[in-house]
């Protein structure tokens, strides 16, 4: 940092430079969906940026659709992502993160977990859960920037499978798409998470980075 300018200061002129993004996270009840939105919403803030975090859309109980938005920018009015307009679609789970594509464009990158949770409407309408390569088939229809996380086995690694949405904020963070520095994160994930749960989710979140390095690292000598 340049010697008499202060932290505020740097923080304000670095978020001058960022251009918008705006995330969508899909996934459903008991996922840390809204955690993780939380983090990358409290994570820009530390990093001097404009920030807006949706309010919950579906339903929060465990099972239901959980959706929402994150939008980061020098000036960010509304909260709300519209469709075609998502830089990142996160998702937390395949038929969720389908059903959430309409927020998605060719510019767009989605990162998405191999966990399913086969929603009971399906059952309850005699319908099969789709297999992930017909998601995948669908998904590359709209986006060629596709990254897929194998979030249980990699949460579990830290130590439990309900890590798997720190898993995915290290994924994203990995991808260099989010105007916000690895260690912020984890930085704010100290402070949300309980201290009991901290070091596994630490852990998590660090599996996701180096999955995607490392998965990035192998395409390219392809």
């Amino acid at each position: 940092m340049p010697a008499g300018m202060s932290k505020q200061s740097h923080q304000a002129r670095r978020s001058q430079k960022v251009k918008e993004i705006n995330i969508v996270l899909a996934g459903v009840g008991g996922q840390g969906t809204l955690l993780a939105a939380e983090i990358l919403g409290i994570a820009a803030v530390k990093t001097g940026l404009n920030v807006r975090v949706s309010e919950i859309h579906g339903m929060a109980q465990r099972g239901g659709a959980v959706s929402s938005d994150v939008r980061i920018g020098e000036t960010v009015w509304s909260s709300t992502v519209m469709e075609g307009q998502a830089d990142v679609l996160l998702g937390f789970e395949p038929l969720e993160t389908l059903r959430n594509l309409r927020y998605a464009s060719e510019k767009t990158l989605v990162i998405m977990s191999t966990e399913t949770i086969p929603p009971t409407e399906l059952a309850a309408k005699n319908k099969t859960y789709p297999s992930l390569n017909e998601i995948m088939k669908k998904i590359c229809l709209i986006s060629e920037s596709v990254l897929v996380v194998e979030t249980r086995k990699l949460a579990e690694k830290a130590g439990g499978s309900l890590m798997q949405n720190t898993v995915l904020l290290g994924a994203l963070a990995a991808s260099e798409r989010l105007p916000i520095g690895k260690e912020t994160l984890i930085d704010t994930i100290k402070e949300l998470v309980p201290a009991k749960f901290l070091e596994g989710n630490i852990e998590a979140f660090k599996l996701g980075y180096e999955y995607v390095k490392t998965s990035q690292a192998d395409s390219s000598r392809i």
